[in-house]
């Protein structure tokens, strides 16, 4: 009779796989998820990128990120890492302290009614030749690495020139932009949908 490997320890077995999500979403954005180990274990970034006092135009960005059916994604995590207003991204905690810019954000859909991600930022200014832009990371459910993108704003004259847009057939690019859609609290909202599959679907980078 063939021994069943599981009564012997020597044996190892394959593990079956799993992907990401959407469970990963209450262990590192806790405090939005209101993971009753917040207090103790509170998220280390959230949807405010920079501080009310933080130098440049204060925007707000938001959108959802939706399926191959175009039904928003509830169980997402977004991660934003955007240069400051004068081009330069924070390379210190000392800089973060005086600046009041963090310079990286990250907030899940799943607590929205609508299932829609929110920054609080200010509007990144151009960084060498590159026009201005977020650089944003999605992970979901189905995903077993993360997905890479950015997110460049309506109207500015340098997205004509950005090298790494420039590369997007043109036809593409407007996946990547991220539209006006008037102000809240005196802040400047930009909103920017992300679709992970269909015939708009988003552009997405190698990491």
């Amino acid at each position: 009779m063939k021994k069943d490997p599981m009564q012997n320890p020597t044996v190892l077995r394959q593990t079956p796989s799993q992907t990401v999500g959407p469970f990963f979403a209450s262990g590192i954005v806790p405090t939005q998820y209101g993971y009753s180990g917040g207090h103790r274990f509170p998220s280390l970034f959230d949807g405010c990128i920079a501080d009310d006092a933080a130098a440049g135009e204060q925007i707000e960005l938001l959108g959802k990120v939706f399926d191959g059916d175009g039904k928003p994604i509830p169980d997402a995590v977004i991660e934003i890492l955007q240069a400051d207003s004068s081009g330069k991204y924070v390379r210190s905690w000392e800089d973060r302290l005086a600046s009041g810019f963090r310079g990286f954000g990250r907030v899940g859909t799943g607590t929205d009614p609508n299932n829609e991600f929110f920054f609080q930022t200010v509007k990144p200014g151009a960084v060498g030749a590159q026009a201005p832009h977020l650089n944003v990371i999605v992970l979901m459910r189905g995903l077993l690495l993360h997905a890479f993108t950015r997110a460049y704003f309506e109207g500015e004259v340098a997205n004509g020139s950005d090298p790494v847009l420039s590369t997007v057939p043109a036809a593409r690019r407007k996946t990547l932009i991220a539209i006006r859609e008037g102000q809240r609290s005196g802040r400047q909202i930009y909103r920017f949908d992300i679709r992970m599959q269909g015939a708009d679907e988003t552009v997405l980078f190698d990491a």
